[in-house]
């Protein structure tokens, strides 16, 4: 059985649609969070959530937009957060709302989170990846840094498939992964796609310009 992996779509459609024509035949998607914030398209990245009835975890952005909150002292996520509030419509905002911290799929074999088992806020980097993060599960799946990696313990897999939509791991192109539940093996994917195109948008919606030109460092 394969699983494709992804997670932090943040808003941007042009990756997302990159990463789901790149990816090779999977039984199903699941994603670790964070589907809105910091890019233009917040609605268009639900609505196919919803159309391919991905299962999801509730990121932290995912969090601010649907509870009104915001982020103090950074402007780049604050404006993403105000530009989905104004575009989601009632139901999409419910629908982040819904999203649950964690998931169990696949009997149990894998546990979805979005940064840390113990912790849905925490930034859980490569060097943190280790036995002690696994349960009964598996695989674990994480994002949140935006940090692609796949560790193989004693106990199992944890992986993060990388963001979709702002990798911060110096390499511009969208990230995404996919697992092999017969073998519990993980392939990490990248896939190029339009940064140009986002920037624009980017900048049209009145978003900071400093998200729009980020994406080309992948930082």
């Amino acid at each position: 059985m394969k699983v494709g992996l992804i997670s932090d779509i943040h808003a941007n459609r042009v990756a997302l649609e990159a990463v789901l024509e790149d990816m090779p035949p999977v039984d199903r998607i699941v994603c670790a969070g964070d589907l809105v914030g910091y890019n233009p398209w917040p609605a268009a990245v639900i609505e196919t959530i919803q159309e391919q009835e991905i299962p999801c975890v509730q990121g932290n952005h995912d969090r601010m937009v649907a509870s009104g909150r915001n982020f103090p002292g950074n402007e780049m996520a604050r404006a993403g957060v105000r530009l989905a509030r104004k575009q989601l419509s009632a139901d999409q905002i419910a629908f982040l709302d819904g999203l649950p911290p964690e998931r169990h799929v696949f009997d149990g074999r894998v546990k979805i989170v979005h940064g840390h088992p113990a912790d849905p806020d925490h930034y859980t980097y490569p060097e943190e990846f280790g036995p002690d993060l696994l349960g009964e599960e598996s695989v674990l799946v994480l994002g949140h840094t935006h940090v692609q990696h796949v560790a193989e313990t004693s106990e199992g897999v944890i992986v993060n498939p990388g963001s979709v939509g702002q990798p911060r791991d110096r390499d511009p192109r969208a990230a995404y992964a996919v697992l092999d539940l017969d073998s519990i093996s993980v392939e990490p994917r990248r896939v190029s796609y339009d940064i140009p195109q986002v920037e624009q948008a980017t900048i049209e919606a009145g978003l900071p310009r400093s998200t729009a030109t980020r994406l080309r460092d992948g930082r």
